[in-house]
């Protein structure tokens, strides 16, 4: 049996900034158009990381019994590494996705925007369709996309919309910068996997660019929400607060470029959960100080 710790390892703590950050940049945009509503935050935050941690065991689960896990070079797989059974990891990433769902329903019930269930039960959908049932759309591909679009739009801007409504335009760039970060962190997973994904069949994004090709786009990923702090700027100057995080991206960038792999690359995915999480607050507080200043 799995001890407690190996459980821990194997809902990959390193990813939860991909949770914590779209919530605290959409919070930040709300802030700004006058809502505090810090209730409604944390529900949000529940949604998210209850999300975040059901699609690691989903894919821990999805991944191991197709075999893909057999020879892995990275966190903990409970099922590939036979510490767990699989149909226990399955069980745990579903009661994660009712979790998200009993908290969505609360949030969407409290702010009375009813239309959000559909949008709730597509990311459940997502998160499982990722690497789950007989044609995952991770393996075809599409895993960045739905990434972007997941942790991006619909996070950011869904948490916007549960506390202050309509997004601002602040808010959007807000979610286009989370999503590109996001993407960067999933870019830089499946990098380190290129070798053993290429083997397995597991055609990510990774596998059809190459190695050459990956590289550039998780460099591009990591420079573009920089850009767009640059140019939310113009409209508001406190967006700018967000070029501090800056020197977070130098190290994972250099290291991707320099060709880091391995272990070194589950570094680079350390680092660029830290960039994202140091974007995103700083971007949070720039939308907060947009709204006062």
């Amino acid at each position: 049996m799995a001890t407690l710790n190996q459980w821990v390892q194997g809902a990959r703590p390193r990813t939860l900034p991909t949770a914590v950050s779209p919530v605290v940049v959409g919070t930040g945009a709300a802030i700004g158009a006058g809502t505090v509503a810090p209730g409604r935050a944390l529900l949000a935050l529940l949604v998210a990381v209850a999300l975040v941690i059901g699609v690691n065991f989903a894919n821990d689960y999805s991944d191991g019994i197709r075999g893909t896990d057999d020879d892995r070079v990275g966190p903990l797989r409970l099922v590939g590494s036979k510490l767990a059974a699989a149909s226990t990891v399955r069980s745990v990433a579903f009661g994660c996705f009712v979790v998200a769902g009993l908290a969505g329903l609360t949030l969407v019930s409290i702010s009375r925007q009813w239309w959000l269930i559909a949008v709730g039960a597509l990311c459940i959908a997502g998160a499982w369709f990722y690497t789950g049932g007989s044609r995952p759309y991770g393996y075809a591909g599409l895993g960045e996309v739905a990434v972007f679009v997941f942790f991006g739009p619909v996070a950011v801007l869904g948490t916007v919309i549960t506390q202050s409504g309509p997004p601002s335009p602040l808010a959007v760039i807000g979610a286009v910068g989370v999503g590109l970060l996001t993407c960067a962190v999933l870019v830089a997973n499946n990098l380190r996997d290129i070798p053993t994904d290429a083997v397995s069949g597991k055609r990510t994004l990774a596998v059809l660019l190459g190695d050459t090709d990956t590289r550039r786009l998780y460099v591009a990923l990591v420079a573009a929400p920089f850009l767009l702090s640059a140019l939310a700027g113009l409209r508001s100057w406190p967006m700018l607060i967000a070029l501090a995080a800056l020197p977070l991206a130098f190290l994972p960038a250099r290291q991707v470029l320099a060709g880091a792999d391995g272990r070194a690359l589950v570094r680079v995915l350390g680092a660029t959960g830290v960039t994202l999480l140091g974007w995103s607050v700083l971007t949070g507080v720039g939308a907060a100080l947009s709204g006062v200043l």
